[in-house]
């Protein structure tokens, strides 16, 4: 069977799978036309969540489902993090360009159902089509800027992503509550149809690759396995602690299932001849070693953009109006740094001490976090938040560079789908184990109160374990013990959650003094690089 990724451009060559092809020469102004597409389908998939959470209230109040709330991200989350991986190895086989295109169209469909939705179950169920779209967004991204441009010249586009995160992490929230305020709550997923069609125009008309031929079957028992054990992972530290205890049936079943699965795709993924992920990939220690700090800087990031808006809310008395803002200055120190980093593995071709440099600032940012009290200024914490952005600017990029460069160009798919899956369950973990410490934190800190004041927090906070959530505007009603006992425990829970970041990110940094300084694929030293790559493979 034949696949062609591009049928109406029949002078580009034809590469058999499984024949590394070599980083063809092309010319900036086609590369940055293409950057326009890869640009913007980037920022479709890192704004979904981010606007379509600032709008929820509104959307479950139209709809009456309240008590299904969290499957509307949940469905969206387990979609994403399950086709990612088989996003990336369908490219590799079948055309990455082909691939891309259709999981923008599915996400496209997705958004446009989604608001179309006229129940929780209907918007549940078109949330989980989008997911599967947005599984191969980022992989798409990541994976094409890998086949055009050789990893010695990625630094000249990569501060355009760093640029994006920044971007959607800001501005997210701020689109989500215009949309919801101004407008109707719909137009949080009509918005991707305009932005999908710009991107879907680009890359149909300006990317330009080599058609795929294989011969090559999917292994959809392996992909099966490993959606399994994902989904699995994903709902134990979703559950885990909020709908069900840790020690509950239901957690301890999803765990066992989830590690027999991998442990079965561990098995299946030796036998087959086209693995989804083929594990030799992991005997190369460069690629090895960027995956556990892949899985560590998504630890970090997620539980740093998932409680510190609580503490400068609930602490430092912040609007919740702008919430995005309170992020900016570890956006800020992000970007800076990836786009400094980008240049000079351009002008150098050396990456290796960027990922030490990396590891080592990270975790001095969260140790600096972890000293955040009720007492603690909004211009020290935003210096504290500064450090750990940058610390995230040596490694966001150089991190996919680093796989990118491990693998053949067959393989480029799989490696942007592993590091983007690593970061995704790494997020999923993060969140999961510092919401259970920070959540033990704040209600040990509040234990003492009375009865009466208690049962008042717990329902204005969610009730139970969800005291946590309590707001600004519900903690009006409130005795000024009650408040300060709160802001103790926020407080607390902030010193637990970056302590914890910072032990961990000590295993980042000795992760990172593991790699072997590859030379970069592309430039002067091409050959050079092809042939110590293949050495490192080896090795």
């Amino acid at each position: 069977m034949t696949t062609q990724q591009s049928a109406a451009v029949p002078e580009e060559p034809v590469v058999e799978l499984g024949k590394p092809d070599e980083f063809e020469q092309r010319p900036h102004r086609e590369i940055r036309m293409v950057m326009v597409g890869l640009v913007i389908t980037m920022l479709l998939a890192m704004l979904d969540n981010l606007i379509v959470g600032t709008a929820m209230p509104r959307i479950v109040g139209e709809l009456n489902g309240a008590e299904h709330m969290s499957w509307v991200v949940t469905a969206y989350t387990l979609a994403t993090a399950a086709s990612t991986p088989i996003w990336g190895k369908v490219g590799d086989l079948y055309g990455r360009k082909g691939s891309f295109l259709v999981s923008i169209a599915i996400f496209l469909l997705g958004s446009a159902l989604s608001g179309m939705s006229q129940s929780m179950t209907q918007l549940i169920a078109f949330r989980a089509v989008q997911g599967l779209g947005a599984g191969g967004l980022m992989v798409g991204v990541m994976s094409i800027m890998g086949a055009l441009v050789p990893p010695r010249d990625r630094g000249k586009y990569q501060g355009m992503f760093a640029a994006v995160m920044a971007l959607a992490t800001v501005g997210g929230p701020l689109i989500g509550g215009f949309i919801t305020d101004h407008l109707n709550w719909r137009w949080t997923f009509y918005v991707n149809l305009p932005l999908g069609a710009i991107a879907l125009v680009f890359i149909v008309v300006v990317l330009k690759l080599p058609k795929v031929r294989s011969n090559a079957k999917i292994d959809y028992f392996g992909a099966a396995l490993l959606t399994v054990g994902i989904v699995a992972a994903v709902l134990v530290t979703t559950w885990g602690g909020h709908e069900y205890a840790w020690g509950s049936k239901q957690i301890l079943g999803l765990a066992a299932l989830g590690v027999a699965s991998l442990i079965g795709f561990c098995y299946v993924e030796q036998r087959v001849a086209e693995p989804v992920i083929p594990l030799q990939l992991f005997r190369n220690r460069n690629f090895t070693m960027v995956s556990i700090i892949g899985f560590i800087v998504g630890f970090s990031m997620f539980g740093a953009v998932t409680f510190l808006p609580t503490y400068q809310q609930i602490v430092q008395g912040a609007s919740a109006t702008n919430s995005g803002l309170l992020l900016m200055p570890m956006m800020f120190g992000m970007l800076v740094v990836s786009l400094a980093v980008g240049q000079a593995i351009t002008k150098t071709g050396k990456y290796r001490i960027y990922p030490i440099i990396g590891t080592a600032v990270m975790a001095g940012g969260s140790l600096l976090l972890s000293t955040l009290a009720v007492d603690t200024g909004k211009f020290a914490s935003s210096c504290y938040m500064v450090v750990l952005g940058a610390g995230m600017g040596f490694l966001m990029q150089v991190t996919m560079l680093v796989a990118q460069n491990s693998v053949e160009m067959k393989d480029m798919g799989v490696a942007s789908s592993s590091a983007t899956l690593f970061r995704t369950i790494g997020g999923s973990f993060g969140v999961a184990l510092f919401g259970t410490l920070f959540v033990n934190q704040v209600n040990g800190s509040v234990k003492h109160l009375p009865p009466e004041t208690l049962a008042r927090m717990a329902q204005q906070g969610g009730g139970g374990e969800g005291m946590s959530a309590m707001n600004p505007a519900t903690m009006k009603s409130l005795p000024p013990e009650a408040v300060g006992a709160y802001q103790h425990g926020i407080a607390n829970g902030m010193h637990t959650v970056f302590l914890w970041g910072a032990v961990i990110s000590v295993v980042a940094v000795a992760a990172a003094l593991f790699i072997r300084e590859v030379k970069l694929r592309g430039g002067a030293d091409a050959a050079e690089a092809k042939a110590e790559a293949a050495m490192e493979g080896a090795l």
